[in-house]
């Protein structure tokens, strides 16, 4: 299994499974995992969360995309500048404490 991360094409979306799913830009189905035990109506609640940040993902995406293209070169491989991104944004964005609101 190759281990470059994959860039979700699509916003998230819960599977028949119940399994929160995207696919990526290379055009396979990526599972995150299960959710924790909800309800339907919780379900519910959380895929209107997700398609109301559909337009914002997608705006991340494009300024993701800014980034790499502007900071790759000889010395910086895309692959490393995306594993670089990804891991300074869960450093930036990670509350460090568990059971912080999201």
């Amino acid at each position: 299994m190759d281990d470059q991360p994959i860039t979700p094409h699509a916003v998230p979306v819960f599977d028949a499974e119940g399994n929160l799913t995207y696919i990526g830009d290379d055009g396979r189905r990526y599972v995150v995992g299960p959710l924790p035990e909800l309800d339907e109506a919780n379900v519910d609640q959380v895929m209107q969360r997700l398609l109301a940040g559909q337009t914002l993902f997608s705006d991340l995406e494009t300024l993701a995309n800014q980034w790499l293209e502007q900071v790759c070169g000889p010395n910086l491989s895309r692959a490393a500048a995306l594993a670089l991104l990804l891991s300074s944004l869960e450093m930036a964005l990670d509350p460090g404490d568990d059971d912080a609101p999201a």
